[in-house]
């Protein structure tokens, strides 16, 4: 089974990438961040032609969020938003896939350390916690992935000096990533070596990706039961190098 993350920065530009991403990438599970669509504008319909079920939450101009699911798969019990977390923003979808509890999500970008979107992020990140720990209880093979907008460490920063203390790399962003990975949750990226600079996430300026000045912020989360059955964890470079593409490449974890 694999199981993929891809912050695909509006699903209306980008829907043919994500097609043909599909087509060479057949994954069995895709979640979507930043579709920036109303509901009644998500492709379903394309995503059907290509093999996939769809759920989504959207929004109009910001965040979104959906699951595709290859059609011969179960989904049931699809959940939206993090349960007893009031929020307007479409940021959370949920739904179990076979035998396997999947939470796709975007976290909140925070802006900067001190502002009322911070707060809101230290909030939600709890919020999130909370929910994570109780499904656990209930759902022993959990993923969760998506763009958690958080570093974990200096080595997933392009320049850790000069962006200490910045937004995706405080230590209070850090710490409620460390508290969400106690509850019983494993990087699946750090269980394998990788390459110095592998990153998740470029700017658009600067020629950031060409000068990999990036930052690992894009994740993917198993729980316990799951840990020994990951035998990789990729991330692919290669959409990057679309026209027009997303700031973010796919991450892929396979389980056996």
């Amino acid at each position: 089974m694999q199981l993929a993350t891809w912050n695909v920065n509006s699903l209306g530009v980008r829907l043919p990438q994500v097609l043909d991403w599909l087509a060479a990438n057949p994954v069995d599970v895709l979640a979507l961040q930043e579709t920036k669509l109303t509901d009644d504008k998500f492709p379903a319909q394309a995503f059907l032609e290509a093999g996939y079920n769809a759920q989504w939450f959207g929004q109009k101009t910001y965040n979104g969020v959906a699951l595709l699911t290859k059609s011969a798969l179960p989904v049931v019990d699809v959940v939206k938003n993090i349960p007893g977390f009031t929020d307007d923003l479409a940021r959370v979808i949920t739904a179990t896939v076979g035998d396997v509890r999947v939470v796709g999500a975007y976290f909140p970008n925070g802006q900067e350390p001190g502002s009322d979107k911070f707060d809101y992020k230290m909030a939600w990140l709890k919020g999130l916690r909370d929910w994570i720990k109780v499904e656990l209880q209930t759902h022993a093979k959990l993923v969760i992935m998506g763009d958690y907008n958080i570093t974990f460490d200096d080595a997933d920063v392009y320049d850790p000096i000069a962006l200490e203390g910045t937004i995706h790399c405080t230590e209070e962003e850090r710490y409620q990533l460390r508290a969400l990975v106690a509850l019983g949750l494993t990087d699946a990226h750090r269980l394998f070596p990788h390459p110095p600079k592998s990153f998740s996430w470029w700017d658009y300026r600067n020629m950031a990706f060409r000068r990999k000045l990036g930052l690992r912020i894009d994740h993917i989360l198993v729980s316990n039961a799951l840990k020994p059955l990951v035998t990789a964890c990729e991330i692919d470079i290669a959409p990057r190098k679309n026209e027009r593409p997303s700031d973010h490449a796919p991450v892929v974890v396979t389980l056996a």
